[in-house]
């Protein structure tokens, strides 16, 4: 696994533990929960772009 892979997956789970507290709130902010699902959904495509370069590099 790469630095890049590695820093992204552990942004992902940075980014789902924010969520997650956020969501257990009382009262949770609606747009801080679209913007942290909307963040994770970004860096899940890029890990996902980078496992599918790196597969067509190495077979």
């Amino acid at each position: 696994m790469s630095d890049l892979t590695f820093r992204l997956m552990e942004r992902h789970q940075q980014i789902d533990e924010a969520l997650r507290a956020e969501r257990q709130r009382r009262w949770p902010d609606p747009m801080a929960i679209l913007r942290l699902t909307r963040a994770k959904l970004a860096l899940r495509q890029r890990l996902a772009r980078l496992m599918r370069r790196r597969v067509a590099l190495h077979g």
